[in-house]
This record gives C-alpha cells, sequence and structure tokens, in this order.
C-alpha cells in the first residue's frame, strides 16, 4: 500500500514538475493571469521537483525487487 501511495506521489511530483517547467519557460501559458509564466526560477524548480519525483520512484522500485 505505502508502494503504491508512493509511485502516485512520484507521478504527481513529475507532472507538477513538467507543469512548473512549461509555465516558467513560456510555453504552458495557463492560466493566462498566472505569476509563474515566462518566470526561470520556476523553470528550476520544476526540475527539481520532476527529478526528486523520479528518484523517489526508482528508490521504491529497488526495494520492491529487494522485499
Amino acid at each position: 500500500m505505502w508502494r503504491t501511495i508512493g509511485y502516485v506521489l512520484g507521478v504527481f511530483m513529475i507532472i507538477f514538475g513538467l507543469i512548473w517547467i512549461g509555465q516558467g519557460s513560456g510555453y504552458f501559458p495557463y492560466p493566462a493571469s498566472s505569476f509563474m509564466i515566462a518566470q526561470k526560477i520556476w523553470v528550476l524548480w520544476g526540475a527539481i521537483l520532476a527529478v526528486a519525483g523520479i528518484v523517489m520512484m526508482v528508490i521504491i522500485s529497488r526495494l520492491r525487487r529487494r522485499g
């Protein structure tokens, strides 16, 4: 059960990270009134969040193989 929650959380982290990258770079300007559009710092935060989600999923998959 905890592994499933970890996988879902990892997927959400990746999705939100990619959205933040898109908004920060200006490729995903939705909603139009968002403060994140064309703000380069959100590209960095999005990349960090997406990488953290990938790392979480890799760690969980390795734990599943061992146990």
